[in-house]
């Protein structure tokens, strides 16, 4: 196993250090010197955390995940620090881990808060096209990173407490394939401005103009997860063929060596780009569950243990006395108007901090890891 053995160690580690007020794996809080809120980021983290739960029966991961959603959760169901007017779908995220919450300790106010978040999402804005705007400040935009946060949740909760319709979320995820995917290359472009009037787009597909990891990784993941939460029928059919499509697409970018892919995916070995962990984690975690569930062919099982070795032989190392996973970029983003350095160019996406043990990338690194674990000889 080698590093293999190592890393429930670096994540109880992590969760040593961390508390529901004060996280050692929200980088951008920490530096920020904000206090804790209800944001994404800890939630990929708490997802992340019920999932090695349940693969290694270690309630040390369980209990830090309930504990954290617990502090936020009222009794009414209403989630300390939620701002419902800012209608940014990176706050829907942290809510799918409440139905497994949910189920585990029959808490009446995990259902509450999932009731609740439901009803925010009810009120997000939707470009003409019936699409979610990513948050108020980004109006008519789509990103990629937003499917991640809001439908694999919506998904959950037709599952658990509503009538199983799933077209909304399909209806979204198909105008994403027809707006957002380059034909040329089979890979999705960041942003797309139904408006066509942000900085950063293209005037006439209202694109933006690079190919960022982390953003294709965000919505390989959600595409994988959708595999596994919706049921057999016509609607699994359709996002069947559009995961299946970008994992063939996005396969052959892998860098040779390592297996990893390129902070700017189509641009690998040009100067200032780099390997980059979050995105490349989440591409492997995609590969290895599309497979396990039959969705991907057995081969790409391969090519996601191929990565996911790729990150633990070049990105988790020992420094200053602890492991550390590193070559995770922090943040990347569009606009809004009043930032227009975030404007999708490649310069702008090699420019953004490299961090380490941030959970955009531990996150995904840690699904990745479950499902290497799943493999047979391996669990």
């Amino acid at each position: 196993m080698g590093k293999y053995e190592e890393i429930g160690r670096y994540v109880l580690g992590l969760i040593e250090q961390s508390t529901p007020e004060r996280t050692v794996w929200n980088v951008e809080r920490l530096r920020a010197g904000k206090p804790a809120d209800w944001n994404y980021i800890d939630g990929c983290m708490m997802t992340a955390l019920l999932s090695m739960a349940g693969i290694t029966g270690d309630s040390r991961y369980f209990d830090f995940a309930e504990g954290f959603i617990d502090s936020f959760v009222e009794e009414d169901g209403s989630i300390r620090t939620f701002d419902g007017s800012k209608h940014s779908l990176d706050d829907i995220n942290e809510g799918r881990v409440l139905f497994a919450l949910y189920d585990k300790t029959g808490k009446e106010k995990y259902k509450k808060a999932a009731q609740f978040l439901r009803a925010a999402l009810n009120q997000q804005p939707r470009t003409q096209e019936g699409s979610f705007w990513h948050k108020q400040i980004y109006p008519n935009q789509v990103w990629l990173d937003g499917v991640y946060m809001a439908q694999p949740f919506a998904a959950l909760y037709e599952k658990h407490f509503g009538k199983g319709d799933y077209s909304d979320i399909v209806g979204q995820i198909k105008t994403v394939e027809a707006r957002m995917r380059d034909e040329g290359t089979g890979l999705y472009y960041h942003g797309y401005d139904a408006s066509r009037t942000a900085f950063w787009c293209d005037k006439e597909t209202g694109l933006s103009g690079s190919f960022w990891l982390r953003a294709i990784g965000w919505f390989s993941v959600a595409l994988a997860d959708l595999m596994e939460i919706l049921p057999p029928g016509e609607d699994r059919d359709s996002l069947r063929h559009i995961f299946a499509r970008l994992i063939k697409d996005i396969a052959p970018f892998a860098e040779e060596k390592s297996g990893m892919y390129w902070q700017v995916v189509d641009q690998g070995g040009r100067e200032g780009n780099y390997l980059e962990t979050s995105g490349s984690s989440m591409i492997a975690y995609a590969m290895l569950k599309g497979a396990r569930l039959g969705v991907l062919t057995e081969e790409f099982a391969a090519l996601g243990k191929r990565t996911f070795d790729g990150i633990v032989d070049n990105c988790l190392n020992f420094t200053g006395g602890q492991m550390n996973l590193d070559h995770i970029c922090l943040v990347a983003g569009l606009g809004p108007e009043n930032n227009r350095r975030r404007d999708g160019t490649y310069a702008y996406y090699i420019s953004e901090p490299v961090v380490k043990n941030d959970a955009k990338g531990v996150a995904p690194f840690l699904l990745c890891f479950t499902e290497i674990l799943r493999l047979p000889g391996l669990g």
